[in-house]
């Protein structure tokens, strides 16, 4: 086994913990409890990218879930899906529903596609995945099915609740779905803006790192994670500055850890989930494995 996924493999998190590991971009590997979940993970080692893979797709094992929020390469990386198909024979796989033709092409099984929309919800073991509709420029929500194309994620587990929120803006309507889970423990949000030139050139963009700071500040989650600023040099991010702002307009309140690849995050869950855990499911379609 890779060694790295070995240290995460004795990682010992117990009830009312998390540990995360940055994997770039809005990559996120997950674990709670005994349960290793992997987000938005782009594995491909393209010539377009300012840094390499930290973990290879060939080598990656022992994830039991991978979570793709939206049809874009970075976000849903269909080689290296296939090759997790392969190398995590037991691995479920949780994707926008709108895209589950596109999956099922990666020769991932059918009983093995865990496809959701806004509202939805699946356990798969001790963690539950709720699904909300992102707004990666536009909501677009297709007039046929009902279906959106990207998605944000709430992950709960192990007494803590993670926000994952893919690539998106802020919309009408989105914090008070947020607020409704309750406590947060860590966010991870997208910090590189859009503006006209990216628009242009096909790059549809997400929340401004101002946005972005006043999406935590509204929140107040345990911990702050800025995501989605290092992988192109045509869609950057300033951490460094989304840090900042916050620390200006929020203070010490809102913590802000500005990741590096493969360290350990730690996180505590904030009473109110251990306190709440078992309080009626939000979301009205939910389906558990």
């Amino acid at each position: 086994m890779n060694a790295f996924l070995e240290t995460v493999k004795k990682t010992e998190v117990p009830f009312g913990a998390g540990c995360l590991w940055w994997l770039g971009q809005m990559g996120l590997l997950v674990k709670l409890g005994e349960t290793l979940l992997c987000v938005d993970y782009f594995a491909s080692p393209l010539p377009e990218r300012r840094l390499p893979p930290p973990l290879p797709a060939e080598e990656t094992e022992g994830v039991d879930v991978f979570l793709g929020t939206h049809n874009h390469l970075d976000h849903i990386d269909h080689e290296a899906w296939k090759i997790w198909a392969r190398t995590c024979p037991r691995a479920k796989f949780v994707f926008p529903r709108l895209h589950r033709r596109e999956v099922l092409a990666d020769g991932i099984e059918e009983n093995r596609c865990l496809p959701l929309n806004d509202g939805e919800s699946v356990k798969i073991g001790e963690v539950t995945v709720y699904a909300i509709a992102a707004s990666h420029e536009f909501l677009d929500r297709d007039p046929e099915t009902g279906l959106y194309p990207a998605l944000q994620y709430v992950i709960e587990g192990n007494g803590v609740r993670i926000y994952h929120a893919g690539d998106t803006l802020r919309y009408e309507g989105m914090l008070p779905k947020l607020r409704a889970f309750g406590p947060l423990d860590a966010i991870l949000v997208p910090i590189n803006g859009r503006d006209g030139k990216r628009y242009r050139d096909n790059c549809i963009g997400n929340m401004t790192f101002q946005e972005a700071a006043d999406l935590a500040g509204e929140l107040s989650p345990g911990l702050t994670i800025p995501g989605h600023w290092d992988m192109f040099a045509g869609n950057p991010g300033d951490p460094e500055a989304f840090a900042d702002y916050v620390d200006a307009k929020y203070g010490s309140g809102i913590p802000v850890l500005i990741p590096r690849p493969l360290e350990p995050i730690h996180v505590q869950a904030k009473s109110g989930y251990i306190k709440n855990q078992n309080r009626r499911d939000l979301h009205a379609e939910g389906l558990q494995i």
